[in-house]
């Protein structure tokens, strides 16, 4: 990866920058706006607005979107959209940038996941029909005006209620500049697959936006670390892609893709009762360690059952409610290749001899 976008997505540098149109309005080159967008209506017939921020830079270069609460009690991603927009010094910007940080407005207020109207998931909608359900209309209408005229998106997401992801990315690594994309927001972990049937990111990557999902953390809550972790990985892309030509890619110093041919199974609970959790996300197991033991409210030792990784690995998601029962998921366990196993023990020694050095 160069600092220098050489993308068929990005804009002539030699050429004309352009405005961004929408329905109802346009953002001239070295202009920014706040827009509160309306999307659709409350049962009292008032609208309902999202808000939309538009970064349009002095010079050419190519449209990137940052999405985030398409679920509506998914928050980390809000901040980090924030920052991008109102934070960050775009004065030498070199294209646009559309930002969205909450897209599920009515989920966004009831602090719920889906659409309060018939529990209808916002991304599973896209890209949408303005003539069919309200989850599907209101997904028309900021797929047609606001992801569309993109080339490259970041939508950002959590874990659901009662659990928690470490920071990785999904993504379509068979389309080469999706795989671009992936690499350069420079996460330790990709996870490789289309998406399910009408995501956003795989709606836009099929409309040729290339598109890829940030999984981060926990429903429910602002997570600094990841949050920090997030924004480095969007200059790293807006480097890669010429937005921002004075930054630089960031490696993150090991990498795994996971795809068909790894290891990696959710471990389910296979009792109810109550858990007692070895581990977090983002920590290395190896086959045979007790990953966590359910009980019951005595602690009887009969009665526990101790759930070991079936082989070694890393913990990408794991169980944040210590209740259960049969059937729930308890973690996300993908494999490591030995190499990078070997390069992640390497981080994590450097890391506790920091830490050490810090104490002393």
């Amino acid at each position: 990866m160069s600092d220098t976008s050489d993308s068929a997505a990005a804009a002539d540098p030699a050429g004309e920058p352009e405005p961004f149109t929408y329905n109802g309005g346009r953002v001239d080159p070295g202009e920014s706006a706040n827009v509160r967008y309306g999307i659709s209506e409350t049962y009292l017939g008032d609208p309902v607005r999202i808000p939309v921020t538009i970064v349009n830079g002095a010079r050419p270069g190519p449209t990137v979107f940052l999405s985030a609460a398409s679920h509506g009690d998914e928050l980390n991603g809000v901040e980090v959209v924030r920052e991008v927009a109102h934070d960050w010094d775009h004065s030498v910007l070199c294209g646009t940038l559309v930002c969205l940080p909450v897209m599920n407005v009515p989920g966004f207020l009831a602090q719920q996941r889906y659409l309060p109207i018939y529990d209808r998931d916002l991304n599973r909608s896209f890209p949408g029909r303005s003539d069919s359900t309200s989850a599907n209309r209101m997904a028309h209408r900021i797929f047609t005006n606001f992801i569309e005229p993109c080339d490259v998106g970041l939508d950002f997401h959590t874990s659901t209620r009662g659990r928690t992801n470490m920071l990785h990315v999904r993504a379509d690594m068979d389309d080469p500049e999706v795989a671009r994309l992936a690499k350069a927001f420079s996460s330790n972990v990709v996870i490789d697959g289309e998406g399910a049937d009408g995501t956003l990111r795989r709606e836009a990557t099929e409309e040729g936006v290339q598109t890829i999902t940030i999984e981060m953390g926990e429903a429910h809550r602002f997570q600094r670390r990841l949050i920090e972790r997030a924004l480095t990985g969007v200059a790293s892309v807006l480097a890669e892609f010429g937005l921002h030509r004075e930054s630089s890619v960031h490696w993150p110093g090991w990498r795994t893709v996971i795809d068909d041919e790894n290891d990696k199974t959710w471990l389910r609970a296979d009792a109810g009762g109550i858990v007692d959790m070895k581990f977090e996300s983002g920590d290395l197991v190896y086959e045979g360690d007790v990953i966590c033991a359910i009980t019951n409210p005595f602690k009887e030792d009969e009665d526990v059952e101790r759930v070991e990784a079936p082989f070694t690995g890393l913990v990408v998601g794991i169980l944040e409610n210590p209740v259960v029962y049969p059937g729930n998921p308890l973690c996300h366990l993908v494999g490591l290749s030995e190499d990078t196993r070997k390069a992640f023990e390497r981080d994590l020694e450097a890391g506790r001899r920091f830490v050490d050095r810090f104490d002393q």
